[in-house]
């Protein structure tokens, strides 16, 4: 995974708004737009990175596009985040 697509993904408000519609279910990316005051070419964009980054993923179900989240991604940056928790270590 590239962390700097998956952080400049996140780095958008935007985006992160789209990532927590998709926390708990399949949307299409009409449904999606349905809930900003944007271009439909505004939002591909908007999901075309956030696929970039592999935050994302899309499926196809006759003639329409699900976009669903990728919990995956999300368990790896947990994970590499979990590295800066614990035990304090004091400089001496």
């Amino acid at each position: 995974m590239a962390f700097a697509d998956t952080f400049k993904a996140l780095s958008d408000p935007v985006r992160r708004q789209i990532l927590i519609m998709l926390k708990g279910k399949k949307m299409s990316a009409g449904e999606i737009a349905e809930q900003f005051d944007m271009t439909a070419a505004t939002i591909s964009y908007h999901l075309a990175q956030l696929k970039k980054a592999g935050l994302i993923f899309e499926t196809r179900y006759k003639n329409y596009i699900f976009y669903e989240i990728n919990v995956s991604v999300f368990e790896e940056i947990m994970l590499w985040f979990s590295q800066f928790g614990g035990e304090h270590h004091e400089e001496k």
